[in-house]
């Protein structure tokens, strides 16, 4: 279980690090994070909405407990990437800005898979020292 625990939180310290990296222009409206929405065809009063989900998303991840809202957090890191890289393949970016969308897919299901193993090897142990 150590194993699991040391993959999972480097997937997830990864995660974490690129959606608040991720989020904080968007919080705040940085010119380039709005250029970006223009050239999307997005209005820029989406970013800060944005920005702040996934921080909630962030938290949601990190606070231990509440497996609903972890999942709900993780599903909401994958339509936003998906939203992203559509948006970007819409509008004719070229394929090597797709780099970012494939590590971020990488990083959310490493600790998704991995936050599931805990889970399922902690119960395991459990069960097993409760039927001595």
């Amino acid at each position: 279980m150590k194993k699991f625990k040391i993959i999972y939180w480097i997937f997830t310290g990864l995660l974490v690090a690129l959606m608040v990296l991720g989020s904080i222009p968007d919080i705040m409206s940085a010119p380039d994070a709005v250029a970006l929405f223009n050239h999307l065809g997005y209005p820029a009063y989406l970013l800060p909405f944005l920005g702040i989900a996934k921080l909630l998303g962030v938290v949601a991840i990190l606070i231990p407990g509440f497996p609903r809202i972890k999942e709900w957090a993780y599903a909401g890191f994958v339509f936003d990437i998906t939203g992203a890289m559509y948006s970007s393949i819409a509008v004719g970016d070229p394929p090597s800005g797709m780099l970012v969308f494939i590590i971020a897919y990488i990083l959310i299901a490493g600790s998704y898979i991995y936050h599931h193993k805990i889970i399922k090897s902690s119960s395991l142990s459990s069960k097993n020292t409760l039927t001595i």
